[in-house]
């Protein structure tokens, strides 16, 4: 398979590659839910396509902020998961199934331990299968964290990470400026509910690092992060969170074999999240491709009926 992405003539716009995807769900296949409990006290549900055996292969797909199994991009990689008769999950953070989590805490785009937890699990129960991950932005950059973390003992064969705000920094100011600024503002205000929903709730006020009548003041990631997801994840201050989360530092110490596919145009990124190649480790593959937005990559089609790269790329890499 030919390793590069052309988009069709009408979806040469980074928005376009970016929007249109969310209006053109595939169908979801049926899954199963399984919850899983986590060390403290908090859960998170996991979405099994087909019946996991020890010694067949499993794909772990990880969503991006606010995503779950419904978003547009895992529908797609669960229906080429289910037409490649490889059995998949979905790991949704923490509150991102459709159910509020326990706890005050939430996640953030560096938060490994809950994907390291799942990862734990699944080879204590399947000893023999491949692990198998695809992780989009938020959870890319989560995985790129992971790999880099554990190095050879990553317990991945193999790791795709996708449209990743590899240096978080950058990315946030990134969004606000010029259009980047309407997927901000969508992205804040779900955000901005879900705190709300914890501040109501008797037993979590008190833990919560701000009060219902400021929630709605935090308009940008950087006010968000520096006033909830910092202080709520034992972060010092917004700085000290993205110098920590971000996975782009991480990259040089992977062991083991990991793609990485960014879109020079992507609306949520800068060329900071592009790494040089002597920060990759040789172990790290990496695709930049001019066009493709965020998690978009139409390749063809038609407007109302859209092609796409991704989900060919990562069964390829995972098979080659």
């Amino acid at each position: 398979m030919k390793k590069i992405f052309t988009p069709p003539w009408w979806a040469v716009s980074p928005h376009i590659q970016t929007i249109l995807p969310v209006f053109f769900k595939v169908a979801k296949p049926d899954i199963d839910r399984l919850r899983q409990e986590l060390p403290d006290g908090d859960f998170i549900d996991l979405d099994w396509l087909g019946t996991p055996k020890n010694g067949q292969s499993i794909l772990v797909i990880l969503h991006g902020l606010e995503g779950s199994s419904d978003s547009h991009y895992v529908r797609r990689m669960l229906q080429t998961a289910k037409e490649n008769n490889l059995c998949a999950v979905v790991h949704h953070h923490r509150g991102c199934s459709g159910e509020p989590n326990r706890l005050a805490r939430s996640y953030h785009s560096g938060d490994t331990d809950d994907i390291r937890f799942t990862l734990t699990q699944l080879h204590a129960q399947f000893p023999e299968s491949p692990l198998y991950a695809v992780g989009y932005s938020l959870g890319g950059n989560v995985l790129a964290k992971y790999q880099g973390e554990e190095g050879d003992n990553s317990l991945l064969t193999k790791t795709i990470i996708v449209s990743a705000p590899l240096w978080l920094a950058a990315c946030a100011k990134k969004l606000e400026k010029g259009f980047s600024t309407v997927y901000q503002q969508h992205l804040i205000k779900q955000l901005q509910a879900k705190m709300q929903q914890k501040v109501a709730q008797q037993n979590l006020v008190e833990k919560m690092p701000i009060s219902k009548d400021k929630i709605e003041q935090l308009s940008t990631f950087y006010l968000f992060d520096d006033h909830i997801t910092a202080p709520l994840h034992g972060f010092i201050d917004v700085n000290d969170y993205y110098q920590k989360a971000s996975g782009k530092p991480y990259l040089k110490a992977v062991g083991k074999s990991t793609l990485v596919i960014h879109a020079q145009d992507d609306p949520f990124m800068t060329d900071d999240v592009i790494p040089a190649a002597v920060e990759l480790s040789e172990h790290v593959e990496y695709e930049l491709h001019p066009n493709g937005g965020h998690v978009g990559f139409i390749s063809g089609g038609l407007p109302w009926k859209p092609r796409f790269y991704l989900e060919s790329r990562i069964i390829h890499f995972i098979k080659s």
